[in-house]
């Protein structure tokens, strides 16, 4: 299979929704971070990496994912080109993004309170209406 990369790391920021009322998709966005370790503990690095889930896929990062949680996601690497003004010159930007297209949750479960219980029991997340 082309294009298939598979990463683990924890979730920066709690997943925020975008929807697109004028085709009825919508996006999951949250970011990755994965600790390069070395042999030298003040020279470790995090990598930041941007993921997007979309449709079905982003109603369940919505669900379960969670800021700090640890993921192996799955999915194919894009570029995600745009321009930005900087120092009053425009200059074109390349983002890469991970377009997911799964994710096991790893590590420690949540906080006792939670007990593994999707979040739709425990509290509606602003964004996508879950459904049955």
């Amino acid at each position: 299979m082309n294009n298939q990369l598979t990463i683990i790391g924890r979730v920066g920021q709690e997943p925020r929704a975008v929807s697109f009322p004028d085709t009825g998709n919508k996006v999951a966005k949250f970011s990755l971070g994965v600790t390069e370790y070395s042999n030298k503990k003040e020279e470790e690095d995090t990598l930041w990496i941007d993921v997007d889930a979309w449709n079905g896929l982003g109603d369940r990062v919505m669900e379960y994912v969670t800021k700090g949680r640890e993921v192996m996601l799955m999915g194919r690497l894009s570029i995600n080109i745009f321009s930005k003004e900087v120092d009053g010159k425009m200059l074109e930007v390349h983002k890469p993004i991970l377009k997911l297209t799964s994710f096991h949750l790893c590590g420690p479960k949540p906080s006792a309170d939670s007990e593994d219980k999707p979040k739709s029991e425990k509290k509606q997340r602003k964004g996508f209406k879950l459904t049955a």
